[in-house]
């Protein structure tokens, strides 16, 4: 954030620096830019429930914090599939970066399986247009 100023919307480098050049960098700053007014739109709203400002500091401070937490997430999802030899990233690296918080590991072993269930009764849901279709196509010979 601190070599870079925003200008109608794009992000430009202030300094003469390479990694202003790097696609990775821009990216890199484009993230934290989204992060951050997305911090922002969320802390407005919160502000607005509970009648309570949030000052600009705060929310950046938030923002940064998501960030690299994220960041954290990320090379430690990296490194548990590249221990198992995997390229992908599973459900279950993600469960496994989850315990390190017991409110996150309980939100995202519910949404996983909120998920398989979704996916079992889809299964289910598709299995019985195909014997339907079957069933049809056997009728009409």
């Amino acid at each position: 954030w601190l070599h870079t100023e925003r200008t109608r919307g794009e992000f430009t480098c202030t300094e003469n620096r390479s990694d202003c050049q790097d696609e990775g960098y821009v990216v890199q700053i484009r993230l934290k830019a989204a992060v951050h007014y997305t911090v922002g739109r969320i802390c407005q709203t919160v502000g607005e429930d509970h009648r309570r400002e949030f000052s600009r500091q705060v929310i950046a401070a938030i923002a940064e914090t998501a960030v690299r937490q994220s960041d954290i997430f990320a090379k430690d999802l990296e490194a548990f599939a590249r221990h198992a030899k995997r390229s992908t990233v599973t459900p279950e690296d993600v469960k496994l970066v989850a315990r390190r918080s017991t409110a996150l590991s309980i939100y995202i072993q519910n949404k996983s399986e909120e998920l398989n269930h979704e996916q079992r009764d889809l299964k289910k849901k598709n299995t019985g247009k195909r014997k339907s279709r079957d069933t049809d196509e056997e009728s009409r010979e």
